[in-house]
């Protein structure tokens, strides 16, 4: 499958290499490379096949069944579920995430001992690792392998390695179509660009960023702000070591990586931090988890601090129901349990009800800073992958209102 059917595809050469990063046989780029062009494949020229077949087939049947709409998008996804043409795009998308994972896992158990070599001579004697096996992972982490991915954010193939994280950061790449850049660190890179442009004077004196798993949205913003201090938490331990290993290869020395439960934050006072945010972290979280962060979040977070969850867009009466059906496609087939009942909320009002004034509430569009080194036109491809996208709502809140 070639550029010229499946447009703005980076090859997997294209990466950005650090000093964590796992190196690839020819072969193994190249099976990279066949995923990307699947995925875009299956997001650009077959994706919209599913609309046709929904308007074409599927509603016409379910109104002369029923005699009216579908009600939510949950009867569009069971009436889907029975068309050839659904089936077939659906098991292929989900053959795509698990290639992915089998590519990335054999990649890394190859060289384990190097990579596990490499960041212990990255974290030895650093304080700024702090890792406490009492520390349980959630059952809403450790129930489910996550986008499919072996032992999820916390699996070991042996006591201490790096596997998990090195699995995540080699080939998210690939799944994304390098459309996070080519340290897949487009949201931090987002997040610092919209910063910039409408808080220019705003310097935050400690942040924590909560779900942080290897750092791709932690490590753009403490090289950004190099005056901060940054604080990354996760119950991983597997992500967290490779994590501060990549962040110190990459010159980002002022975060402390702790293995710990955002859930209670007990470990610091009230108002502690000046900013406090998730990213594509939410819709991983329980319906209990969830609201407790944000709490948790509010207690520690300083007056005029800044609270920031960057998700894909919620679930909103505006939302064509179709809409809503095809980006929960990964509840049901990608291993991502919350994600509907997450992307339904009102994140508006979790905010408030864990103490911010409505007033103090806000909506941005944040989008990845396009890599030039891996596309160099003025525009790169606009398809929607209704979760994959690197375009993001930044759900935010000032507690108090923003700085002066």
């Amino acid at each position: 499958m070639s550029n010229s059917v499946v447009p703005n595809v980076p090859p997997y050469r294209a990466v950005s290499k650090h000093e964590m990063f796992p190196d690839s046989t020819l072969d193994e780029a190249a099976r990279f490379d066949f995923i990307t062009h699947m995925n875009k494949f299956l997001s650009s020229s077959l994706g919209p096949g599913n609309k046709l077949a929904y308007e074409r087939r599927v509603l016409p049947a379910f109104r002369k069944e029923k005699g009216r709409d579908p009600k939510d998008r949950f009867e569009i996804r069971h009436a889907m579920n029975r068309d050839p043409f659904h089936q077939l795009w659906s098991a292929s998308k989900r053959n795509t995430m698990e290639m992915r994972q089998q590519n990335g896992r054999s990649v890394v158990l190859r060289q384990l001992d190097e990579l596990d070599a490499r960041a212990n001579a990255l974290n030895e004697g650093k304080a700024t690792l702090r890792l406490d096996p009492s520390v349980e992972v959630p059952r809403y982490q450790s129930a489910v392998d996550i986008h499919c991915m072996p032992g999820c954010y916390h699996g070991e193939e042996r006591p201490g390695d790096v596997s998990a994280g090195a699995n995540y950061d080699c080939g998210i790449f690939a799944t994304t179509a390098g459309a996070l850049g080519g340290l897949s660190d487009g949201g931090g890179q987002a997040v610092v660009e919209w910063l910039r442009k409408n808080y220019p004077n705003w310097k935050p004196r400690r942040v924590l960023d909560i779900g942080c798993t290897v750092g791709h949205n932690v490590v753009p913003l403490a090289l950004a702000f190099p005056e901060t201090e940054f604080v990354a938490i996760d119950t991983a331990a597997a992500s967290l070591r490779y994590g501060h290993a990549r962040a110190q290869a990459l010159g980002a020395t002022n975060i402390t990586f702790i293995q710990y439960n955002g859930e209670d934050l007990s470990r610091w006072d009230d108002g502690h931090f000046d900013w406090v945010q998730t990213t594509m972290f939410l819709h991983e979280l329980s319906g209990k988890a969830l609201p407790a962060i944000i709490r948790e979040g509010f207690r520690v977070l300083a007056p005029h601090g800044l609270m920031l969850h960057v998700e894909q867009p919620q679930y909103s009466p505006e939302m064509p129901l179709y809409e809503q059906f095809i980006r929960d496609w990964d509840a049901f087939n990608n291993n991502e349990p919350f994600w509907s009942a997450m992307h339904a909320l009102d994140l508006k009002q979790q905010m408030v009800e864990a103490g911010f004034g409505k007033d103090d509430l806000f909506v941005a569009a944040v989008k990845a800073v396009a890599d030039r080194a891996i596309f160099p036109e003025a525009a790169t491809d606009e398809t929607e992958d209704h979760g994959r996208a690197a375009a993001w709502h930044a759900y935010g809140a000032w507690k108090g209102g923003a700085p002066k």
